[in-house]
């Protein structure tokens, strides 16, 4: 599928509204930003306030029971609301790691077909020896050894499992990268190489990341924007944790 480029923004949300259920289960409600090419955007807030709803849905998650109720949003200028070759398009341009996303890897893929899949899903006929050298590039990058490639996921650790799903969601080399608590179960030296793996694209291919964290020390690393949620609602915007405007009825954004 060819690669997409705009020259716009490389996510916009205009006055969103997501809801899991029906109607009237709205979990997301009225929310806007934008989030330039090579940029990163935190989002925060308490449990239940909406962030991981918004974050499949900006991925092209197929969760079915989530749907866009109101307002619009873009990815690299590819319509949220469209099914069919858009979806198509928009899921190769952006990288997803769902939360728990490295417990959820199919026990019965090797970690190689686990992060191919993306590949090998769309191309049958993949050059395997490439395929086997970009899939060894990442493990090292992740610092994963390459042995590795020849295992399953339930013979590795969490935060080895962790980094095989990140792996798979940076494997199509994403104009866009959705991480929903990405640095889970990962110790001080893997957490910097995973973060250097996504500051490297930033640098280098202008990725952008939407990062779902009420983690202070990776929104300051990252030099990222936040948007605050709660009940759904926007309650802060700014840049950085020390630089928020709060709404009237916001408040301190809670840490989990």
């Amino acid at each position: 599928m060819p690669r997409r480029t705009s020259t716009d923004a490389a996510i916009r949300a205009s006055d969103l509204s997501i809801a899991r259920g029906g109607d009237a289960g709205r979990v997301v409600d009225g929310v806007s930003f934008e989030v330039a090419r090579g940029a990163a955007l935190a989002v925060m807030g308490p449990t239940g306030a909406g962030k991981s709803s918004l974050a499949a849905v900006i991925a092209g998650s197929d969760d079915a029971s989530l749907s866009i109720v109101g307002g619009t949003a873009e990815v690299d200028g590819l319509p949220v609301r469209k099914g069919g070759r858009t979806l198509r398009m928009r899921r190769y341009v952006t990288g997803y790691l769902p939360q728990g996303a490295g417990a959820e890897l199919p026990a019965r893929l090797t970690v190689a077909e686990v992060i191919g899949a993306p590949i090998t899903s769309r191309d049958r006929r993949v050059n395997q020896r490439a395929l086997a050298v970009r899939v060894a590039s990442l493990l090292d990058e992740l610092q994963l050894p390459l042995g590795a490639a020849a295992k399953y996921p339930y013979e590795l650790s969490a935060g080895m499992r962790q980094r095989v799903a990140l792996a798979q969601a940076l494997v199509l080399d994403p104009q866009v990268f959705v991480g929903d608590a990405p640095y889970a179960n990962l110790d001080p030296e893997v957490r910097r190489a995973a973060r250097d793996a996504l500051q490297r694209r930033r640098e280098e291919d202008g990725m952008a990341l939407l990062l779902v964290t009420n983690d202070p020390e990776a929104i300051a690393e990252l030099d990222a924007d936040v948007l605050v949620l709660r009940g759904g609602h926007t309650v802060a915007y700014g840049h950085g944790t020390a630089d928020l405007l709060w709404t009237p009825d916001g408040g301190t954004p809670i840490a989990s």
